[in-house]
């Protein structure tokens, strides 16, 4: 999933070994229907068997190609609630060889998607698989989009979600799964960061919106496929700007934040409530890129880096297993000296920084990122 983190953007601008300089930026889009058939697993609640019966609203891969001069970065969003398994990931890097030097793909993190753990030879596997070889004829078709861009970046703030964690006196911890009442709990970035790219005629082509809240609005009785309160949001700001540009959700440090109205169920009004996110949240970013005033960049570049950040455990796994002896096994499955991740940093025209890494980073990394980050729009 994409997500920030304020070192890595400081460490990543010192090795960004993959430059081009050109006349101009250019940029093409695409999306593709990447919907499973029902009966498969819907993830985000452990132990929950919920087997799909249907699809509430599409679950898309939105293509977003860069080019400037012989660097080519194809950037994937995908309305999962992780990437593709290992190999299917592979398969799409390997099909995309062709048409773009470097691949970002993300997902929005929504809890009523298929599953993605499963293997090859599974039914999931085969629509994996048939999913990747979609994405990686939407990555072609941008690709042969491209044209001359401009771009610009604006700032709102939207309310829809809360921090469920709350760290008490005696340093234990409170989970607030809903917040009902909009009281905050705790640390929160109201911050919705917008990108809006246009072709050189003023028309917008792509508008990324960034925003830190979990897609979770849905409980374990919703039995259809949903791409939450994001697929809302982008089809309000796709509306609202003409219905030419494709909208992307870009998933920030939502670790620690859910909406507010997270896990509700369908008798609770879980459709509405995802209704009222996806529309408030859509409503602030659209009006946001209204107000952005596009101009090509005086020195067009984009720049790359693929590093890797070495973390420490957040749990000590001797604490952790004498207060849970139960879970030995996950516990010794799930702790590690170190933790290696991948981070990819990318930069267009020197004044526009996104990182990208896995995991579910809590929002204060976003913040943390943001304030020491060396460029403004990040």
């Amino acid at each position: 999933m994409a997500a920030w983190r304020f070192g890595v953007c400081i460490a990543g601008l010192g090795c960004l070994a993959m430059s081009a300089r050109a006349q101009s930026l250019e940029a093409g889009v695409a999306r593709v229907d990447i919907t499973p058939t029902t009966g498969f697993e819907l993830v985000g609640y452990p132990g929950s068997g919920r087997v799909a019966e249907g699809a509430r609203d599409p679950l898309y891969a939105r293509v977003l190609v860069l080019r400037a001069g012989a660097t080519r970065l194809a950037l994937v969003d995908l309305d999962l609630i992780f990437l593709f398994g290992p190999s299917c990931m592979a398969q799409l890097r390997e099909a995309t060889r062709q048409d773009v030097s470097n691949l970002l793909v993300d997902a929005i993190h929504t809890h009523s998607g298929p599953s993605v753990f499963s293997g090859p030879s599974t039914p999931e596997g085969a629509w994996q698989n048939a999913a990747a070889g979609k994405v990686a004829a939407a990555v072609h078709e941008a690709a042969t989009r491209l044209v001359p861009v401009r771009l610009g970046v604006g700032y709102g703030a939207a309310f829809i979600g809360h921090n469920r964690l709350r760290v008490e006196r005696d340093g234990s911890v409170t989970w607030f799964e809903k917040d009902w009442t909009g009281a905050t709990l705790g640390t929160v970035d109201p911050t919705v960061a917008v990108l809006r790219i246009d072709d050189m005629g003023g028309s917008p082509i792509a508008i990324l919106v960034n925003y830190a809240c979990h897609p979770v609005i849905y409980q374990r009785d919703s039995r259809l496929y949903s791409a939450d309160f994001p697929g809302v949001m982008t089809g309000v700001v796709e509306k609202a700007l003409g219905g030419k540009a494709l909208c992307f959700y870009l998933q920030g440090g939502a670790g620690n934040i859910n909406a507010n109205y997270a896990v509700s169920t369908l008798q609770q009004g879980a459709v509405e409530f995802c209704r009222q996110a996806g529309t408030e949240l859509g409503q602030v970013a659209a009006g946001v890129a209204r107000r952005i005033q596009t101009a090509a960049g005086a020195d067009p570049s984009l720049q790359v880096a693929d590093d890797t950040i070495a973390l420490k455990p957040r749990w000590d796994a001797q604490q952790w297993q004498a207060a849970a002896p139960q879970d030995a096994r996950m516990i010794a499955e799930h702790t590690k000296a170190k933790y290696e991740l991948p981070v990819m940093t990318v930069l267009i025209n020197r004044q526009i920084a996104l990182v990208a890494m896995p995991g579910e980073p809590f929002v204060e990394f976003q913040m943390q990122w943001r304030a020491q980050c060396p460029v403004h729009d990040c």
